[in-house]
C-alpha cells in the first residue's frame, strides 16, 4: 500500500516560480507541499544569463512584458537586495546596426516607462574599457544581476520556515482523475524507487517548458515551443555593467556580469523536446562571432564553461521564437475538465514573484481564502543556507574570517569546509541526501577554472569523513557530478581549456579509473572523456 500524504496545495516544479509560490502561499497560511523530479533550478531558472531585466530588451517586440519587467525588477530591487547585484547597464551598436532602430529606442523606452540615457561614446568606452572602439551609439539603461540560485533557495528556505515541505528527485508519475478533478498524484521518489501519494485541494503546475508533460498526466494539452538557448562563461569578468547590443534580440547580444565571471549569450534554436539539452560547437561559434564585435576580446577570451536551457514559450501560432511573447500564461484548466489544476508558464526570472502572486491569487479563490499577498511587502529573509551560490562570495568576509582549521575545499572559489558543512545541514532540513551536485547546485564548488578536477576529490573525502556517504555512493555521485561538468566543457575544448580537461580526464580517470565502472542506476551514461579516449 502506498504511503499518502495530504495538504492543501501540491506544487510541481522546484525553480524560481514554483519556490515562489510556495512562500506566497505559506505567507497566507496556506498548507503547501512542493516537488521537484530533480533538484531546485533544473530548469530554465538554472540555465540563464541571470539578468534581472529593465525591460529594455523587449520594447520593441513586447511592451507588456517590458513594463511587467520594469516593475517587478524595481520591486526586487528593494524586497530581496541580497540577491542582486546593482550593476546598471549599457545599450551599444556598432557599424551595421540598423540606425531607425537606434534612432527610436530612447522613444520607446519612454512608451515602456523605462529610463534611457543617451551616453557620450568617450565617456562609455571609459567606463567599459571592453567596448569596441567602433561604437556608434550608447544608452544607459537599469539593468541588474540577480543570483538565481540564491532567489530560489531563499524563497524556498522561508516556505520550509513557515510550515511548507518540499521533496526533491520527486518525480510525478500520474495523476489520478475522477469526476473531473485530480484526486491525488502519484510520485516516484528517484532516489529510493519508492512510490507514494499526494492528496491536495489544488495542483499547481510550475514546471516551464514540462508544463505539457505534466498537464498531458491530468488529460490536457498545452501548446508549447521549446526554444533552446546556449550561454559562454569567461575565465573572469570583463565589465561591472550589463552590455546588451542596441538591436532587435538575436544571438550573441548580452555579456553579463556574474560576480568575478562574466555570461555571454544566447541563441535560439528550435527544439523537439525541453530535456536532454547541450550547447553545440556551432552555437559557441556563432555567439562569439556576434559577441566580439562589441567586445573584441572575446575572440580569444578563456571560456571555462557552456551552458543550455530551455525556454518555457507558450505558443500562440507560427512565427519566430524570438516573437513569441515572453509573457506568462496563467492556466486554470477547469476550462478544460479539470476543475482543480492550474498551470503557470513563460514568463522571465525576473516577473516570477509576479507570476506567484497571481497564480496564488487563483489557488486562493478555489480554496475560498481571502488571505491578501504579503511577498510585495515583506522583504525576503536572508539565510544561511543561501549564501554560497555567488560567485566570489568568498572573497569577503566570509573566506577572510574563516579559522585556521577549516580547510579550503574548493581553491578556485574560496569555498571552505565550513561552507559545505552549512550546505549539508541545509539539504538534510529538506529531507534529502547531499551529494556532489547538490552541494554544487547551492554553491560556486566545481564552477571555477578547474570544472571540479580537485574539489570534487577533496568533498567527496570530506563527505566520507563526516559519514554523509558510504560505500560506492559516493564514486557514482562523483561520476555523476563529473558528467555535469563535461556537459559544459565538450564545445570549448581548444587552447587552455582542452589542457584542463585533459588534465581532469587522466585524474579521474588514468588515476581513479571511473571510466571502467558501469552505467549508473539512473539510466545515464558514464561521462566521456576528452577526445573519446578510454
Amino acid at each position: 500500500m502506498e504511503k499518502t500524504i495530504e495538504t492543501q496545495v501540491l506544487v510541481i516544479g522546484g525553480g524560481a516560480t514554483g519556490t515562489g509560490i510556495a512562500r506566497d502561499l505559506t505567507l497566507r497560511g496556506v498548507k503547501v507541499i512542493l516537488i521537484e523530479k530533480s533538484d531546485l533550478n533544473a530548469g530554465a531558472s538554472g540555465a540563464n544569463h541571470g539578468l534581472l531585466h529593465s525591460g529594455a530588451r523587449y520594447v520593441h517586440s513586447d511592451a507588456e512584458a517590458a513594463m511587467e519587467c520594469l516593475a517587478e525588477g524595481l520591486l526586487l530591487k528593494q524586497i530581496a537586495p541580497h540577491c542582486i547585484e546593482e550593476t546598471g547597464g549599457l545599450f551599444v551598436a556598432v557599424p551595421g546596426d540598423d540606425e531607425g532602430y537606434i534612432a527610436d529606442f530612447p522613444s520607446m523606452c519612454q512608451r515602456s516607462g523605462i529610463h534611457c540615457q543617451p551616453l557620450d561614446l568617450k565617456e562609455v568606452r571609459q567606463m567599459e574599457p571592453c567596448l569596441s572602439p567602433k561604437l556608434i551609439a550608447a544608452f544607459g539603461v537599469p539593468d541588474a544581476a540577480i543570483d538565481p540560485f540564491k532567489l530560489s533557495i531563499e524563497n524556498l528556505n522561508d516556505a520550509l520556515n513557515r510550515g511548507g515541505q518540499y521533496y526533491d528527485h520527486a518525480r510525478l508519475e500520474a495523476f489520478i482523475v475522477e469526476h473531473h478533478r485530480i484526486v491525488g498524484a502519484r510520485i516516484l521518489n528517484t532516489n529510493t524507487r519508492e512510490l507514494f501519494r499526494i492528496r491536495a485541494d489544488i495542483y499547481v503546475s510550475a514546471t516551464g517548458a514540462w508544463a505539457d508533460d505534466v498537464a498531458a498526466r491530468a488529460g490536457v494539452h498545452i501548446p508549447m515551443v521549446y526554444s533552446k538557448g546556449s550561454l559562454l562563461v569567461t575565465g573572469r569578468r570583463m565589465a561591472t555593467r550589463v552590455i546588451n547590443r542596441l538591436r532587435h534580440p538575436g544571438n550573441g547580444d548580452i555579456l553579463m556580469p556574474g560576480g568575478v565571471v562574466s555570461i555571454l549569450g544566447t541563441t535560439s534554436v528550435r527544439m523537439d523536446s525541453p530535456d536532454n539539452l547541450f550547447p553545440s560547437v556551432d552555437e559557441v561559434d556563432l555567439i562569439i562571432d556576434q559577441g566580439e564585435q562589441m567586445i573584441p576580446a572575446l575572440g580569444h577570451r578563456r571560456y571555462i564553461r557552456a551552458y543550455s536551457g530551455v525556454r518555457p514559450l507558450v505558443s500562440a501560432g507560427g512565427g519566430e521564437d524570438r516573437t513569441v511573447s515572453r509573457g506568462f500564461s496563467l492556466l486554470d484548466h477547469a476550462g478544460d475538465g479539470v476543475d482543480n489544476f492550474i498551470t503557470i508558464t513563460g514568463g522571465k526570472l525576473t516577473t516570477f514573484r509576479l507570476m506567484a502572486e497571481k497564480t496564488s491569487n487563483r489557488v486562493c479563490d478555489k480554496l475560498g481564502i481571502s488571505a491578501a499577498c504579503q511577498t510585495r511587502d515583506l522583504i525576503l529573509p536572508k539565510t544561511a543556507g543561501g549564501g554560497w551560490t555567488e560567485p566570489g562570495v568568498a572573497l569577503g568576509q566570509k573566506f577572510f574570517s574563516r579559522s585556521k582549521g577549516d580547510p579550503l575545499l574548493c581553491e578556485c572559489e574560496m569555498v571552505p569546509a565550513s561552507a559545505i558543512d552549512a550546505i549539508i545541514s541545509s539539504i538534510r532540513k529538506n529531507w534529502a541526501e547531499p551529494d556532489l551536485l547538490a552541494i554544487a547546485l547551492r554553491s560556486r564548488m566545481g564552477k571555477g577554472p578547474c570544472q571540479g578536477s580537485f574539489c570534487s576529490v577533496r568533498v567527496l573525502s570530506h563527505l566520507y569523513n563526516q559519514g554523509e556517504v558510504a560505500g560506492p555512493k559516493g564514486g557514482d555521485g562523483l561520476r555523476r557530478f563529473l558528467n555535469e561538468r563535461w556537459k559544459g566543457e565538450h564545445a570549448l575544448l581548444w587552447g587552455t581549456a582542452l589542457a584542463q580537461s585533459s588534465l581532469k580526464e587522466m585524474i579521474h580517470c588514468g588515476l581513479f579509473c571511473l571510466e571502467m565502472e558501469p552505467p549508473y542506476q539512473t539510466g545515464e551514461t558514464p561521462a566521456e572523456p576528452p577526445g573519446g579516449q578510454r
